[in-house]
């Protein structure tokens, strides 16, 4: 990657650009070491110029909200892209038909379809997400997927060029699906059902408080650790994790949460590498029980 090229255009674009910036503060787990290039464009054109100059000549990574992200402790020898403000947007297309830019954040969705009485996107509220990672991984919560509301994609790949996906052409599955990694995503339309505000907000606020009844809040997580295996079993992820992993297992400031055991937390000052055994060390413990192989939600960046 030639930094050189990239310090050249650097007065041309509106966008911050930053070389050898500390990735800790872009996660919600606050870990991680440097990355050579961190890019937020704050328009379209800006995005482009940048990739088209880049050219593949390095690692991209996509980075949205920074939930279910675990950096390495060394240097990202590659770009990061965050977008920036200017795709921050959500716009009505009709009754029941939203488009939000690919940095909405999932409940900032969520709460303008309730403003606008458009049901289906109250299991939102509860991702702590972007609108981009969720397509990326097909998130959901409650018996609701991207799947389920998702009508089409605008994206921009590697190369600079304008792609439009129909949700048609997307496999999805369970936390996944088999869109290309090389396209950022700009932003999405999303359809829903007529319904009054008030019953769409009841349904916000009865989610709102499952989850903080089962969940941990207020501290440096990375949300659901592993995948629930649920080609394998019918038990949820955290009932494995409790019946085989010690509740008092840590390494260095890395450790499982009291209060689901599939959410791993940063205490302190965890590093990548703590985080990363207590993973390991999980996924052998229930192989070894229950001959199941944990797959992982959170996204490892190195």
């Amino acid at each position: 990657m030639e930094i050189e090229d990239i310090r050249k255009i650097q007065s041309e674009i509106k966008g911050k650009i930053f070389f050898d910036y500390s990735v800790k503060n872009l996660n919600w787990f606050n870990i991680g070491g440097l990355t050579k290039v961190f890019f937020k464009p704050e328009s379209l054109n800006e995005l482009i110029k940048f990739l088209r100059i880049y050219n593949r000549r390095g690692k991209i990574f996509i980075l949205g909200a920074g939930s279910n992200i675990l950096f390495s402790d060394d240097t990202f020898n590659g770009v990061i892209i965050k977008l920036g403000k200017r795709f921050n947007n959500i716009s009505l297309l009709d009754e029941v038909k939203v488009i939000a830019g690919g940095n909405v954040l999932d409940r900032n969705l969520s709460e303008f379809c309730m403003e606008n009485e458009i049901s289906g996107m109250e299991f939102l509220s509860c991702i702590p997400g972007s609108i981009g990672g969720g397509i990326r991984m097909n998130s959901g919560c409650y018996r609701r997927e991207f799947k389920d509301i998702l009508l089409s994609i605008q994206a921009i790949d590697f190369d600079g060029n304008i792609i439009n996906i129909s949700s048609n052409e997307i496999d999805f599955k369970y936390r996944d699906t088999n869109i290309p990694n090389d396209l950022i995503f700009l932003s999405a339309t999303f359809i829903g059902t007529k319904k009054n505000k008030k019953l769409i907000n009841e349904k916000i606020i009865k989610l709102k408080n499952e989850k903080e009844q089962t969940q941990p809040s207020r501290v440096k997580t990375g949300g659901s650790t592993f995948k629930n295996p649920t080609n394998k079993t019918k038990r949820k992820v955290w009932e494995l994790i409790k019946e085989t992993v010690p509740e008092n297992i840590k390494f260095g400031d890395a450790e499982i949460s009291k209060h689901h055991s599939n959410f791993f937390v940063n205490t302190k000052n965890a590093k990548s590498k703590d985080m990363i055994k207590l993973i390991n060390f999980t996924k052998k413990e229930v192989r070894k029980k229950f001959n199941i192989q944990l797959d992982l939600e959170v996204v490892l960046v190195d």
